[in-house]
């Protein structure tokens, strides 16, 4: 549980009333009580309110408002308002603005934008969230603290290349071994001193190629924002030790290390906000891969719009049943929130036009707020039923921010590859089944998986080859593709043959990697008949060029000079089996031979997978709740085997099929 001072799905989302006259702060209340609003998030971006010079600050506008909302039965989430610096203390602190990858450096404008490595804006930072929390500390409503916002920032300023050469020295100790560790040999680049070390960028071309040293910036980059965080989760937990604190993170960001964030936030949140044609696969994916940052623990739903955004190319609106559906479908995934940007739409400024619950009429008498309103009384009727209910789930994806950075960073031996569009495409064929699936990192947990599946596990850190055999070893089953166990954390080529430290798991040799043109495709043709897979499929982009060492041939290519050499291969391996897919296949291949290894597993669908219908399964106790969604526009009718269930939206009685409207929702207990 979040916080048991409210025990059930907190709903509401960002509050801007120093954007307001104070007589429109009380319309808001009335309105906030009529949608069901039970939180705000306030003062998110109001560091310039609180502080309009460096030694004033002025509270009493935020006294006044946390004291009315929490007299209208409302509770806070209290922001620390650094997101954006006044101005200030950019003209008088020039050091605090960032330098692009490009060698400019910005003015003032904009949020997040400072430089992460500035002594200054943590100085300040970190004092305004101390001041805050002294201030508030014994408020009553307040539940939670969220420190700044969406965090991602990098700057390339002499600060960040004097940091970053401290960095290295923690991480390395010597300059020879940062050498060592880039292989700076390579093209005479060898360094002498740390002094010699500059910020990879454009300007100089190391950006792509001394990749382990571009990879190292992203590492230290994530690193320096993630210590103006913690000087902020510091400071509030000096003076508040046991209040939860987190901030908002933005799903598959890459940027940012979200794993290791996680390790300092005290539940994970993060803002929703896809487009209208986004695959419903690709939206739960990114709900699961919140919900592993901290190993299943619920999260929250941060921000999402009730309507529109105004930032991407088309912001559609949201048709009717669409938030609601949305909504439950994050809750279905884990989230024990479900919060809006933003709760009255802006009068001025970019996110004029980014949707609200209260509209820029002002009154109730909208499509947007019926819904909205609806939502509130069917989340208050549900209490603490849900909350803190986990997802279990017995297949596992490994996902790595840094083998991410690593291989879009690699100079070859392909532009197609994109790492997250192969984990979505092996993500998409369990969802489609309704098979619970976990993301988490390569380091983590693997003892609840009977199947772990690495999509292009290009980068292989220590202890992780170990970790995969134990696994395989006591009889899991180990999934992994083409391009896969060529390198270390510094991105450096393991010697001996790929795929590295996964050949002897794997029991094979990729003797070479061959990279398509996007016209050309290749085959895989099975060599023996295997229940549930066809007799040839279509592949393409890269093709590892294998030779099994102890591991059977399954299927080979169809033509080109490698035509009958293997493309699938399965090798035993203590109780359990390695699976290697040399190619990038076509998609229903990756379904049906998921299919083929979740039946072996005897993983069952939750419930049998319908075209458009979504299902996932929360637990709590001995307590199950089945969530179907359907994100069809016409009504559909899903059978539901044996037993009774009670829908917990209409408190009805269901067994054998139910039928769901046209973005519709159903709740099972049973």
């Amino acid at each position: 549980m979040i916080n048991p001072k409210a025990p059930y799905i907190w709903y509401g989302g960002d509050y801007n009333p120093d954007q307001w006259p104070e007589e429109i702060w009380k319309e808001d209340m009335r309105l906030f009580k009529k949608a069901g609003i039970n939180i705000v998030t306030l003062p998110v971006f109001s560091w310039a309110k609180l502080q309009p010079s460096e030694d004033e600050y002025r509270f009493e506008w935020l006294d006044k408002i946390l004291d009315m909302v929490y007299e209208n039965g409302i509770y806070v989430c209290l922001a620390t308002s650094t997101a954006a610096q006044p101005a200030w203390m950019s003209l008088r602190y020039p050091e605090v603005l960032p330098v692009d990858s490009e060698g400019r450096k910005r003015t003032h404008g904009g949020r997040v934008n400072f430089c992460p490595n500035s002594k200054v804006y943590r100085y300040f930072s970190s004092k305004l969230a101390r001041k805050l929390a002294e201030r508030y500390k014994d408020h009553p409503a307040l539940l939670i603290w969220h420190i700044g916002n969406e965090y991602g920032n990098y700057c390339y300023c002499e600060n960040c290349a004097k940091a970053f050469r401290e960095w290295l020295k923690e991480r390395y100790g010597t300059i020879e071994e940062v050498n060592r560790r880039w292989n700076m040999s390579f093209w005479g680049h060898t360094v002498y001193s740390w002094e010699e070390i500059v910020p990879p960028s454009p300007l100089n071309g190391d950006h792509r190629c001394f990749q382990g040293m571009a990879l190292d910036y992203n590492r230290f980059m994530s690193d320096s924002s993630l210590a103006c965080y913690l000087g902020e989760y510091n400071a509030i937990r000096e003076v508040m030790p046991d209040i939860p604190i987190t901030t908002n993170l933005m799903g598959t960001f890459k940027p940012l290390d979200y794993f290791k964030w996680a390790k300092h936030m005290d539940v994970i949140a993060w803002d929703n906000y896809p487009s209208l044609v986004d695959p419903m696969s690709n939206i739960a994916l990114r709900h699961d891969l919140m919900r592993g940052l901290k190993e299943g623990q619920p999260f929250m739903l941060m921000e999402q719009t009730p309507s529109q955004q105004n930032w991407q190319p088309y912001n559609s609106l949201k048709r009717p049943g669409v938030m609601r559906l949305w909504t439950y479908q994050a809750i279905a995934h884990g989230a024990d929130t479900a919060m809006f940007f933003q709760l009255r739409r802006s009068r001025g400024a970019c996110e004029k036009y980014h949707g609200a619950v209260i509209e820029h009429v002002g009154h109730e008498h909208t499509r947007v707020f019926r819904e909205c309103a609806q939502l509130g009384e069917e989340l208050q009727r549900l209490g603490d039923t849900i909350i803190d209910s986990r997802i279990h789930a017995r297949v596992g994806i490994l996902f790595d921010w840094e083998n991410w950075w690593a291989i879009e960073l690699s100079s070859g031996p392909t532009i197609e590859l994109k790492y997250l569009k192969q984990i979505e495409k092996y993500y998409k064929a369990l969802y489609d089944r309704n098979i619970p699936v976990d993301l988490l990192e390569p380091q983590g947990n693997y003892s609840k998986y009977d199947i772990i599946i690495a999509p292009v596990l290009y980068m292989v850190k220590p202890g992780v080859a170990q970790k995969i055999e134990e696994f395989v070893q006591r009889g899991g089953t180990f999934v992994t593709t083409f391009f896969s166990g060529l390198v270390d954390e510094n991105d450096l080529v393991t010697l001996g043959g790929y795929p590295g430290e996964l050949r002897r798991v794997l029991g094979i040799w990729a003797e070479e990697i061959d990279a398509l043109f996007p016209h050309m495709r290749n085959g895989i043709v099975m060599k023996e008949r295997i229940e549930g897979l066809d007799e040839k499929y279509s592949c393409g982009m890269l093709c590892d060029i294998i030779h099994p060492e102890g591991a059977k041939t399954l299927a080979v290519y169809e033509k080109d000079f490698y035509a009958g050499s293997p493309v699938l291969t399965v090798n035993s391996f203590g109780e359990g089996e390695a699976y290697y897919i040399a190619s990038d296949p076509e998609e229903k291949f990756v379904h049906d031979f998921l299919k083929v290894l979740c039946d072996k597993k005897g993983i069952e669908p939750l419930l049998p997978p319908q075209e458009g219908v979504e299902v996932t399964r929360r637990i709590k106790g001995d307590r199950k709740f089945t969530f179907i969604l359907n994100h069809n526009d016409h009504s559909v009718e899903v059978e539901l085997g044996d037993g009774k269930f009670t829908e917990l939206l209409t408190s009805q009685l269901v067994k054998g099929s139910v039928q769901i409207e046209p973005k519709g929702v159903a709740i099972l207990e049973g």
